[in-house]
Order: structure tokens, then C-alpha cells, then sequence
């Protein structure tokens, strides 16, 4: 018997709209314990703003997100909250729960960016040691009079651990924007590891990655995945990697979530081969 599945990420019913765009339309969809999930989709669909929303850059327009059984962010202008929530006196109300990245970051979620966002003018070692200091218990006195040496030796071991971990130890001291192309997308995540997160966001990881590159991309989710415990949500244009390292995908098309299953269904879905697969854009 299968044992029953524990959900981290629930999104429901999550729109963005920017003006007379809407971004992200009704949204929902779920990462459970342990799993990778995919949301693919032409670009412009919407993944990336969806990963905004999840992780406080953008307060939805509607809907909420939940990590680990609570509510994270929710938005349900005055008319518009689903009766479901608050009885039939529903649209006497408005509800919203507005978290800030770094809030989101601190109770586990943690992301990398389609565009690079390492610190230019830090070390490759400087960049995995200042995301350390979110887990960090120390304040201004401590610091001042050096009561958090032992932590802030801790912090510098976890980094040395997980650059080594990414294959970069022989890079530690060099700035982190020397490396190539894809060193620096291990180093974010490696940043991103440092924050100790249980749910890892990817935007794009493999994007500039060449076939061998990519291949070893792939070999490397996964193995961070089951060394750190993680769930993993990934948006991600190259197939083939997205077709051997998931669990189930998600796509999304103008905003709209057009089909949800294993990647050998999404393979086999003529929506999702009509509206994207079917382009020949596989990078």
C-alpha cells in the first residue's frame, strides 16, 4: 500500500494580473514531500511570475499559497473571497496576508533566478556565507562583542561544505561573476541551500547550459534533492531534463493551466503538444 502523500506547496486559485494583463489565471496546483515538479510552458505563459508570487515578490491579485499546512499569502478583494472560507457572509470581507522574500525565506522556501543574481563583488565562499546569516540567532550586541564566534563557525563550515558539495571548492576565493556560466548556476544554489530551505525553487536552471552541462544538471538535482531532504519545484524549457527528473508537471499556457500529469502523459497530451511541445522548442 502507498504510503499517503504530505504536501508542502498548495497554491489555490492564484491570479496576477498587472493592470489589463492578467499574468497568472486561477491558478492551483500542489508539490508534495520529497517529489520534482515541473511548470513548463511557452515563454510568457507565466511561470515565472507564478514563482513570485509563491515567494513574496508579488501579492496576488486573488488566491493563496500554503507551505506546509499554513497560509503563507492570501488575497481575496472585498466581493471576490470564495464563500467556502468564511461562511455565506463572505463578500462582507476582505482577507490578505502579505509575507515579505525574506519572511518566505526564513520558513523554507528557497529559490534561484532565471537571470543570475550572484553578489558581483563577493567570493564564490562570501556568497554561500552571507545566506547562512538567515538562519542566523545573532543581533547586534553579540556581533559586537564576538559572543557568536561558535555559530559564525558553523556557518562558515556549512559553506565550505556545500561549495565543496557543488564542486567549487577549488574556486572558493574567486569572485563568484570569474566563474563560468555554469559554475554560477551551482553557486546559486548552493546560496539557496545555505538558507537550509525544505521546498528549493529552480527558474530556469539549465538556461545557457550546454547538452553535457545540462545531463549534468540533471544528475545533480537529484542528488541534492535526496541529500537535503528536498522538494523541488522547477521551471525549466530544456525536455529532456525535465522529463528525467520529475515526478509530475505542470503547464502552463497565456497564464492558464492547461494540463497537470506524469511527464509520459504530458508527453502524450495533444493540448500540451499543440500549445507548446509540438513547436520544436526544446531549449
Amino acid at each position: 500500500m502507498a504510503e499517503p502523500r504530505e504536501n508542502v506547496l498548495h497554491v489555490e486559485n492564484v491570479t496576477m494580473q498587472f493592470g489589463g494583463v492578467v499574468a497568472v489565471n486561477n491558478l492551483s496546483l500542489d508539490v508534495d514531500k520529497g517529489e520534482i515538479v515541473a511548470l513548463i510552458g511557452p515563454n510568457g505563459a507565466g511561470k515565472t511570475t507564478a514563482f513570485n508570487v509563491i515567494t513574496g515578490v508579488y501579492q496576488p491579485t486573488n488566491g493563496r499559497v500554503q507551505f506546509q499546512g499554513d497560509t503563507i499569502i492570501e488575497n481575496h478583494p472585498r466581493g471576490k473571497m470564495r464563500k467556502n472560507y468564511l461562511g455565506e457572509n463572505a463578500e462582507l470581507y476582505s482577507n490578505s496576508i502579505v509575507r515579505t522574500p525574506d519572511c518566505i525565506t526564513k520558513l523554507g522556501i528557497a529559490r534561484t533566478f532565471q537571470n543570475i543574481r550572484l553578489f558581483k563583488a563577493m567570493t564564490v565562499f562570501e556568497n554561500v556565507l552571507i545566506a547562512t546569516h538567515m538562519r542566523s540567532e545573532a543581533n547586534v550586541f553579540s556581533a559586537t562583542f564576538g559572543l557568536n564566534r561558535r555559530e559564525e563557525m558553523t556557518n562558515r563550515e556549512l559553506a565550505m561544505e556545500l561549495i565543496e558539495m557543488v564542486g567549487l571548492k577549488d574556486e572558493a576565493d574567486v569572485l563568484a561573476t570569474s566563474l563560468p556560466y555554469g559554475k554560477q548556476r551551482r553557486l546559486e544554489i548552493a546560496r539557496a541551500l545555505a538558507t537550509k530551505p525544505s521546498l528549493l525553487l529552480l527558474d530556469e536552471p539549465a538556461a545557457g547550459m550546454n547538452p553535457q552541462e545540462t545531463d549534468d544538471l540533471a544528475d545533480f538535482i537529484c542528488r541534492i534533492k535526496a541529500a537535503f531532504h528536498l522538494s523541488v519545484f522547477v521551471i525549466e524549457h530544456h525536455m529532456d531534463l525535465i522529463m528525467s527528473i520529475s515526478d509530475r508537471i505542470y503547464v502552463l499556457n497565456f497564464g492558464k493551466l492547461i494540463a497537470q500529469g506524469t511527464p509520459e502523459e504530458i508527453q502524450n497530451n495533444q493540448i500540451v503538444i499543440d500549445a507548446y511541445l509540438g513547436t520544436g522548442k526544446t531549449n
